[in-house]
């Protein structure tokens, strides 16, 4: 009998959702192997609307990877010294070396979102930003980077759901931020600074891939498929390994104090 994939509301059925993830996680392992026998070097840009779900599908992706290869950046308020700096200095030291996959949740495009919205920055860094980001990333693309950006695109009656969990939740409630109260009381200036964020930076040679993020599960598989089809790889076939047996001739542990392991409490 065939797997059903959606429930009678249109969901994704658990186990179809979780059987495709494992397929896709088990692509990317082969990915992540790719980019680092050719020294590809791999940028992932996450944005979106906050509660969008874009940590949620980076965790999927970084899962099962090696964080050596694949890491996450996702840096905090900048201090004085980097808002004295030029503007993309701070990301700079974070961009992946051969062999590397960086995934930015959040990044360099702060300036054109909260930072512009929440009056961050001045308006003449904002309007140096929107003419300065497309050549940066020009330059990032040159140097043999290869770069994507995803826009996760989430309801106003999804994101309301989503923020009512993580208020109402004691493991979701240290995502809530006075910030995400700010981002409701200014929806019309956030709708606005992401259009025109767009009108400036989806370029043909670095343009942007929007995520329908409504609906998570769904959102998880496209945008990891999609990745997956934006990176060239092929499977590296590796030589079978046979364990040799352990030899412990001519030595004898010595005995350990009780108290040195953790407790058996399970």
């Amino acid at each position: 009998m065939k797997e059903e994939k959606y429930t009678k509301k249109g969901k994704l059925v658990k186990s179809y959702y979780e059987a495709e993830l494992e397929h896709l996680q088990t692509e990317l392992v082969k990915m992540q192997e790719w980019v680092k026998q050719e020294g590809l070097k791999v940028v992932v840009i996450f944005e979106g609307r906050d509660a969008a779900g874009k940590g949620g599908v980076i965790k999927r992706i970084t899962e099962k990877l090696n964080p050596r290869v694949a890491k996450i950046v996702a840096l905090g308020v900048p201090t004085e010294k980097e808002k004295s700096q030029w503007y993309f200095q701070r990301y700079v030291p974070h961009l992946p070396a051969a062999g590397e996959i960086v995934l930015f949740d959040r990044s360099w495009y702060n300036r054109a979102g909260v930072e512009r919205v929440m009056g961050f920055c001045t308006d003449t860094q904002y309007q140096e930003f929107l003419r300065t980001c497309p050549e940066f990333e020009k330059m990032l693309i040159r140097s043999g980077i290869i770069l994507i950006k995803y826009w996760f695109s989430v309801s106003d009656e999804e994101q309301e759901k989503r923020f009512a969990e993580r208020i109402n939740s004691s493991i979701k409630r240290w995502k809530f931020s006075e910030m995400d109260l700010e981002s409701r009381a200014k929806w019309i200036e956030y709708s606005k600074a992401k259009d025109d964020m767009f009108a400036y930076t989806d370029t043909k040679q670095s343009p942007w891939y929007v995520v329908k993020a409504d609906d998570k599960k769904k959102a998880r598989l496209n945008c990891i498929t999609h990745f997956l089809s934006k990176v060239p790889y092929k499977e590296i076939k590796y030589k079978k390994i046979k364990l040799p047996p352990i030899n412990k001739e001519g030595y004898v542990r010595p005995p350990m104090d009780e108290q040195t392991f953790v407790p058996d409490k399970y």
